[in-house]
């Protein structure tokens, strides 16, 4: 069990950012599973970011970031890289705000987020084949242009903006004993495990990964961050690599309590499950924690457990596979 002390400034901003983005961002619903409670032997609840506003809950972190420029870093503009959900939702942010700016995502980058990016209004740019080379590019473009960048996960704020997730969770299910979230470069899991962390150290946070780009996990495991290839997987939206120094490493190394990473055949099969018992549309990424739990499930006979769905952003070719 992760045993580190909470970093209590960055606990401390994400109250705050949850008060800021209050008026700009969804409260999403929570919705209990009975279909999942006689499948596992416990209570199951989905924390629906799919429902989002741009369908994910990266928009959080985006606007948090967006609000806390300057006025002269606004009239700059901003640069951001993405795989396509944060590029979408930088996009909305600026659209929202009056920003101008540029997103720089992969060559092979989800058409159907590359679209939803362009869409909202941004400028799209592309570069590389893995999301931390794009990065890498992007915020070297924006240093040397004198505009702000804005990391998808390696950046305080944008974490604060993420940990919302976990302020909402605890308001709307107080006695929750484990919750399982997604992990691509970790932005979403270390905002919200250093929130439930704060307020209740026992609470378990599982990190999920699809087995085909696992770096955060593998990098975790082996103590220092990893240049590890990824290869192709349904969760597009948590593959790619993670910066060297990004912040989120050691937050994952001090609060997160257990990994789990899955096949691709799981991620097809939870996701299948999913949407025949709610109804509901998820993308590859948001399959990967419920996926993850079933295959846990027999640890958490008679707990409360949270899966955080991250997002519905999927191509209409990847929702084929999946349905198949």
């Amino acid at each position: 069990m992760a045993e580190q002390p909470v970093p209590t400034a960055l606990a401390g901003e994400i109250v705050v950012a949850d008060e800021r983005l209050r008026p700009l961002v969804r409260e999403t619903p929570l919705e209990p599973s009975p279909a999942f409670d006689r499948l596992g032997g416990g209570r199951l609840f989905f924390k629906c970011e799919n429902l989002q506003l741009t369908g994910s809950f990266k928009v959080r972190g985006a606007l948090n970031k967006l609000l806390r420029l300057s006025d002269g870093e606004r009239a700059a503009g901003v640069v951001a890289a993405s795989t396509g959900n944060h590029g979408a939702a930088v996009a909305y942010g600026l659209s929202r705000l009056g920003i101008g700016g540029e997103v720089f995502v992969p060559e092979n980058a989800s058409p159907t987020k590359v679209a939803a990016i362009r869409a909202l209004g941004a400028e799209v740019r592309t570069h590389g084949f893995d999301g931390v080379e794009t990065e890498i590019f992007a915020r070297r473009y924006a240093s040397e242009s004198g505009r702000s960048y804005l990391s998808p996960y390696n950046d305080p704020e944008v974490v604060a903006g993420q940990g919302t997730v976990g302020v909402e969770l605890a308001r709307q299910l107080p006695d929750v004993d484990a919750v399982f979230v997604a992990v691509g470069g970790g932005g979403l899991i270390s905002g919200i495990a250093t929130h439930l962390k704060a307020i209740r150290p026992e609470i378990r946070v599982i990190g999920c990964s699809p087995q085909n780009s696992a770096v955060m996990i593998e990098s975790v495991r082996s103590g220092r961050v990893l240049e590890l290839e990824s290869k192709p997987t349904l969760s597009d939206g948590t593959a790619g690599g993670i910066e060297q120094d990004a912040i989120t490493f050691d937050l994952c190394r001090a609060l997160v309590d257990d990994y789990e990473t899955v096949s691709e055949a799981e991620i097809v099969a939870a996701a299948q499950a999913f949407i025949g018992a709610h109804h509901m549309l998820i993308e590859g990424a948001a399959a990967v924690p419920l996926a993850a739990y079933l295959r846990q499930r027999d640890a958490f006979v008679g707990q409360t457990v949270a899966v955080v769905l991250c997002g519905a952003n999927i191509s209409l070719d990847d929702l084929k596979k999946m349905l198949a």
